[in-house]
């Protein structure tokens, strides 16, 4: 990866010099052991800027919070919603206004199984 940031302007003729090799997994996995990747499917996170085939990182060993984005798997079926908590009351907000929240009934069984700290996105395959 290239050290700095690229401009959406006219380049810099010194920024062909600054050439530094990153390594992906020092960059986005900071708990190895809790990090897993999970390919999305669907549409219902577009505006959080999570599309279908995108591939997430999510950590396990975070504590999510309220705003955290997370997967989460409700009543046996897998999800990646914001996580909205508040005066004891758990929802997950999609971010695309189309799909509906999930608000949880007595009986239903919410698990998070991590939160959200990055999405991977293809433009090639």
């Amino acid at each position: 990866m290239v050290e700095g940031k690229v401009r959406a302007g006219f380049p810099s003729p010194a920024d062909d010099f600054a050439v530094k090799r990153h390594d992906l997994n020092e960059l986005l996995i900071t708990h190895p052991l809790a990090t897993f990747f999970w390919q999305v499917s669907g549409q219902s996170m577009r505006e959080a800027g999570i599309d279908d085939g995108d591939i997430l990182v999510v950590n396990r060993a975070l504590t999510p919070v309220h705003g955290h984005i997370v997967v989460a798997q409700v009543d046996g079926d897998f999800t990646v919603k914001k996580l909205h908590s508040r005066a004891g009351k758990i929802k997950l907000v999609p971010a695309n206004p189309t799909f509906p929240e999930l608000t949880f009934k007595d009986g239903q069984q919410l698990i998070i199984c991590g939160v959200v700290t990055s999405a991977i996105k293809r433009f090639v395959t």
